[in-house]
């Protein structure tokens, strides 16, 4: 079943909307925040926002949550803006900024001022989570709960004037100190914050928190489904209460429907480990493969269509729940084994003599490029005389049930000849340096010769007269462990009274993560287009990186091969 025909709760939930007459038309909206790069676990939201607006015939915007410019960057929203492409989408109800609203939050705080909705205060970050309580103890209200709102009203518009220093005041919603949700125990509306904003520039030096302008943004926006993941479930009372609180303002109520965020094992899903790992130098940027960004994930040469197939396949509920990594890798097979044209690539050269062919001659083969698809053609390789073939494809002594070269054994060549082993030479160390071999010239690919049976398996090569030296770099997931990072709250970043971050992950880094090899591959792959993704075969999908060189291919592993030995033989 298709990602458009299967239905979920939520899209229960809005049916029963429609029907029932309380919205006309569905319009979501993705509100991402410009600090970093997407990541793997945002695309359940994009893909759910995006998605119920294409099912409903409606609109879906795209909205930029910027009240950060501390941590915000144009380079952030232009990377989000060609992932949601990549994933094949566009932002139909059009595109806007959480700061083109600055100047309605301003003039909503100002009228909670004076209707005794909101208060300047004065207490600072430590003194306002002492304040807060717990989740078994009310919290106290704070000594500047009472002051008159004249003087809040005084206070806030000296904030704006730039007349305090950060952190001194901050602008509180007046809702109750002894709720049973933290949330709704007086949380900021405004801070000071001295930073000049990439798009206002200096005109402000204060900013709205995100869990006040963001229902603003919804309502005014006209949204009417707010889609989440349930982190978010515990600020639905405070939304609903600041749009409730706003009416006269706002045209519109959002009904927010929460869902299950996407974890994984061995993942680190919180931006701002992430961005810890870009800023310590433990990765080489946003985009380096090991990351899973949705540009470090497109340069390792998963595909939009693999993403999409994954969060169809996970679904949508309201549970929480821990996804294996390798079902990502499933899809992404499943896809590239389709489209990916095949080619032989050497990781771990070993040199094959075949004694008995002529020394200076070639013969040239023919290769499929995909064994399922004749319509994609086929490609000339090179057979000589000396060949490369993977190290662990040669044993001298084999253990058992090894079925690969080794004196005494026949093989057969991909495309090619079968072989026997004759022996090895080896250097002053008594390491394997080459291999020998015999051709039996009467079982060439495509003779009827081809067809005697052999126990040996068949093993994929590379002319050495014209073969290509590439780059391979092997991925293995950043986390050494299978326990992965939860994505957290992450709109209390910044935020007066937010718990400092603890956890502690660079020792749980995987040392492996990345292996560093130089190969052999066929000459087509010189010519590949940075980006092309292709099976080498027996070893995996490979996607051609924009480090290449003309003298030197650079290839990341996107996945290893989920085939058998057998099945991979045989193509």
């Amino acid at each position: 079943m298709s990602e458009t025909e299967r239905s979920n709760f939520i899209w229960d939930a809005i049916r029963e909307d429609l029907a029932q007459g309380r919205y006309a038309e569905v319009h979501t909206r993705f509100p991402p925040e410009p600090n970093g790069y997407m990541h793997i676990g945002h695309c359940k939201a994009l893909i759910m926002d995006f998605l119920t607006a294409e099912k409903f015939g409606g609109k879906c915007n795209l909205r930029f949550d910027d009240t950060n410019p501390a941590k915000e960057d144009m380079e952030f929203v232009r990377n989000i803006e060609k992932d949601i492409h990549w994933l094949g989408f566009d932002w139909t109800g059009g595109l806007f900024y959480a700061s083109d609203y600055y100047d309605a939050c301003y003039k909503i705080a100002e009228d909670w001022i004076r209707r005794g909705l909101a208060y300047v205060d004065e207490l600072s970050k430590e003194e306002m989570r002492a304040y807060r309580g717990t989740l078994t103890e009310p919290g106290k209200n704070s000594p500047w709960r009472d002051r008159p709102a004249e003087e809040s009203l005084d206070l806030f518009r000296r904030m704006k004037n730039g007349e305090f220093p950060e952190g001194s005041k901050t602008l509180r919603m007046k809702i109750d100190m002894a709720s049973p949700n933290l949330v709704m125990r007086d949380p900021a509306m405004y801070r000071i914050l001295y930073k000049e904003h990439w798009r206002t520039g200096k005109k402000w030096c204060i900013y709205p928190m995100y869990d006040f302008s963001h229902p603003i943004g919804d309502a005014l926006e006209g949204i009417t489904h707010s889609l989440c993941s349930l982190e978010y479930e515990i600020h639905r009372p405070l939304y609903d209460w600041v749009v409730e609180h706003a009416a006269n303002m706002l045209p519109a109520k959002p009904r927010q429907i929460e869902f299950a965020r996407l974890n994984m094992t061995r993942t680190v899903m919180s931006k701002r480990y992430l961005r810890q790992l870009v800023e310590g130098g433990y990765v080489s940027g946003w985009d380096d493969p090991r990351m899973p960004t949705l540009s470090a994930l497109r340069r390792r040469g998963y595909t939009g269509a693999a993403i999409r197939d994954f969060v169809d396949r996970i679904g949508m509920s309201k549970a929480d729940s821990v996804v294996d990594f390798a079902l990502l890798e499933s899809c992404v097979r499943d896809d590239l084994g389709e489209k990916s044209p095949r080619a032989m690539a050497v990781l771990d050269p070993l040199k094959v003599i075949l004694t008995n062919w002529p020394e200076g001659e070639t013969k040239t083969l023919t290769m499929e490029n995909h064994p399922d698809h004749p319509e994609m053609g086929t490609h000339a390789v090179t057979f000589g005389r000396e060949l490369w073939i993977e190290r662990d494809d040669f044993m001298e002594e084999p253990i058992k049930k090894y079925q690969r070269m080794f004196p005494g054994n026949e093989v057969r060549l991909k495309g090619a000849y079968i072989v026997r082993c004759d022996g090895c030479e080896k250097d002053a160390d008594g390491n394997v340096t080459a291999v020998l071999c015999t051709v039996d010239f009467d079982t060439e690919s495509g003779t009827p010769g081809a067809d005697r049976k052999i126990k040996g398996k068949t093993l994929h090569w590379v002319s050495a007269a014209d073969a290509v030296a590439i780059e391979a770099r092997l991925y293995e997931p950043l986390l050494a462990d299978e326990e992965g990072i939860e994505a957290e709250d992450e709109t209390a970043e910044g935020e007066e009274g937010a718990a400092p971050v603890k956890k502690d992950f660079i020792s749980r880094l995987n040392p492996d993560s990345l292996k560093v090899v130089k190969g052999w591959a066929e000459p087509l792959v010189r010519d590949a287009e940075v980006g092309s993704t292709w099976q080498f075969l027996r070893t995996g999908y490979f996607c051609k990186d924009p480090d290449s060189t003309d003298a030197l291919p650079v290839f990341n592993r996107t996945v290893g091969l989920r085939d058998t030995f057998a099945k991979q033989a045989k193509r």
